[in-house]
């Protein structure tokens, strides 16, 4: 998992696609709490219907990505540190998972698929710098 101090979204995304990954932007709103953090997760990646709104559940959509192309798929949380500000145990909860995912999906992992995720937190709203 990687930060990035105030990043430009946008550049984060196209070196995703210029490497063939396939770039999710999560962004949880000026007000961000867990469940919407989970919410912006789960549209970000189209999780199916299905998905129960919990850690444990964003554990498991996150290692499987079954519905998503194979290959790398990079979530880039945008503005990280507010949901840490607005709810730090939230942020330590959907950090640890989003740590364990990234982890049991790298390359060497029991993986017999080839679905891979990469997290960037940003800590800026990722706009462009001025």
């Amino acid at each position: 998992m990687s930060t990035v101090d105030t990043p430009n979204v946008s550049s984060i995304a196209d070196g995703a696609r210029a490497r063939g990954a396939f770039p999710h932007v999560v962004n949880a709103g000026a007000r961000p709490d867990k469940m919407s953090t989970l919410d912006a997760i789960a549209a970000a990646f189209s999780f199916p219907d299905w998905f129960g709104r919990n850690l444990d559940a964003l554990y498991d959509m996150l290692t499987d990505l079954s519905w998503l192309p194979t290959g790398e798929h990079v979530l880039i949380w945008v503005d990280a540190d507010a949901l840490k500000r607005a709810d730090p145990k939230g942020y330590l909860g959907i950090h640890g998972v989003l740590s364990d995912a990234q982890r049991a999906t790298t390359h060497g992992a029991d993986r017999s698929d080839l679905r891979r995720l990469t997290v960037v937190l940003t800590s800026g709203d990722g706009s462009a710098p001025e």
